[in-house]
């Protein structure tokens, strides 16, 4: 069934790659993505679903596709770009840029993928709308924003999702990665990692910088926050568990002679179990507060948590049938396990809140012989990855592999959980 159905593949290949190019150049940020939401909405119109409904959770955009009784099943991209300068050089690179959350002009790119992700799931839409006579059920597909702020699933899911749409018995999804492209990657249990942001402001009191003792100095304080936390993983995280702490943000002041009154910190962690989640986020607000207490602040550290998302847990006996759908369809060779990857994705939140099984999967966007290249010679972290400003999948394979893998990955459930 799955070599009837994408049997279709090579005659809207060129019109896909035509609009990867173009969601590539036009790329819009986190709950900004008005143009790449309507672009959706009428390809899956045209595609022939039964509904299409737009603003979902902000400019999220869902669509059914219906065929007789049988099983609900969810298939997920993100839509969303970073706020990084386009550097490939590539003839549909990014120039655009926008006006953040946050009142800041910034260079807007599709760093990690999420053109790829939208196109190749409108090519799968598009597959199985025209063959609706191969399959039985229901398809629930989801085109998510502010995947990037650890948000848009959420989002979706306030705004009514389940209740207003079909709700699935499984979640699907996949990422593009620097992997060779052609190549699916794939792991069992929790594959990415659970992350919590916290913005950090320490009160301090301001003061001549030659006369320290008439203030309280917040940036000394927040050096000393920054140097505590290094300990946190070290010695509080048993060896066996993975954990991670990075301060990526410290502000504090505006003159070299004046001691400001506050100092801001944007510290993120990642963790796989609630257990260690648990103890870390325990840890940083303790050694926050503590040091402020240390240091005679004027009054209590402002702690705001945000962007949180738990680990994503593909589930493993459904992880098990889709590969093994995948190994039959692309071959072994081209289906290969991959480690745990410390980045995080917020598509679990789906499967977590309906208590179904979530299968996610990774497949290949760079040159195959840079790849082994870079591998053998122990180059692989030079390559460029997910964020960077050097990152832009082949646009073949790679496209063709995403929309196949939904396709494989959709009617295996739908052919099982109709038997």
């Amino acid at each position: 069934m799955q070599q009837t159905v994408t049997a279709g593949l090579a005659t809207i290949s060129e019109d896909l790659a035509g609009l990867y190019r173009d969601l590539h150049r036009n790329p819009e940020l986190s709950r900004q993505e008005t143009r790449t939401a309507a672009i959706v909405a009428g390809r899956l119109r045209d595609a022939g679903c039964d509904e299409v409904t737009e603003h979902v959770g902000g400019t999220g955009v869902v669509g059914v596709l219906r065929s007789g009784d049988g099983p609900v099943v969810m298939l997920r991209a993100d839509f969303d770009a970073l706020p990084v300068e386009e550097k490939t050089g590539l003839p549909y690179a990014s120039t655009a840029r926008a006006v953040d959350g946050e009142g800041r002009d910034v260079p807007v790119m599709h760093a990690c993928g999420h053109d790829m992700h939208t196109t190749c799931l409108i090519g799968a839409v598009t597959l199985l709308a025209a063959t609706r006579e191969q399959w039985a059920g229901t398809l629930l597909v989801v085109f998510q924003p502010a995947e990037e702020l650890a948000s848009g699933a959420r989002a979706m899911i306030d705004d009514g999702l389940f209740e207003r749409f079909p709700k699935p018995q499984i979640v699907l999804g996949q990422h593009v990665g620097p992997l060779p492209a052609g190549y699916v990657g794939h792991g069992s249990g929790p594959v990415m990692a659970a992350t919590d942001s916290l913005n950090v402001t320490l009160h301090g009191r301001g003061a001549h910088g030659s006369r320290p003792e008439a203030g309280v100095d917040p940036v000394l304080m927040a050096a000393n926050v920054v140097t505590r936390l290094q300990g946190v993983v070290s010695r509080e995280v048993p060896p066996g568990e993975t954990a991670v702490v990075t301060v990526g943000r410290l502000h504090a002041g505006t003159k070299e002679n004046i001691i400001p009154d506050n100092a801001e910190l944007g510290v993120n962690m990642r963790t796989f179990t609630p257990e260690v989640r648990t103890t870390v986020r325990a840890a940083v607000e303790r050694i926050v507060r503590a040091e402020s207490d240390a240091s005679a602040a004027v009054a209590e550290p402002t702690l705001e948590w945000f962007a949180s998302a738990p680990a994503l847990v593909s589930d493993p006996e459904s992880t098990r049938t889709t590969v093994a759908a995948f190994t039959e369809h692309f071959g072994k060779d081209r289906v290969q396990p991959i480690p745990q990857v410390n980045a995080s994705e917020d598509v679990g939140v789906f499967g977590e809140v309906l208590q179904v099984p979530t299968v996610f999967w990774f497949w290949g966007g760079l040159d195959p012989e840079t790849v082994v290249t870079a591998l053998m010679e122990g180059r692989f972290d030079e390559l460029p990855g997910n964020h960077s400003p050097h990152f832009a999948p082949l646009i073949e394979p790679t496209l063709s592999t995403g929309v196949e893998a939904l396709v494989v990955a959709a009617l295996t459930w739908l052919g099982e959980l109709a038997r």
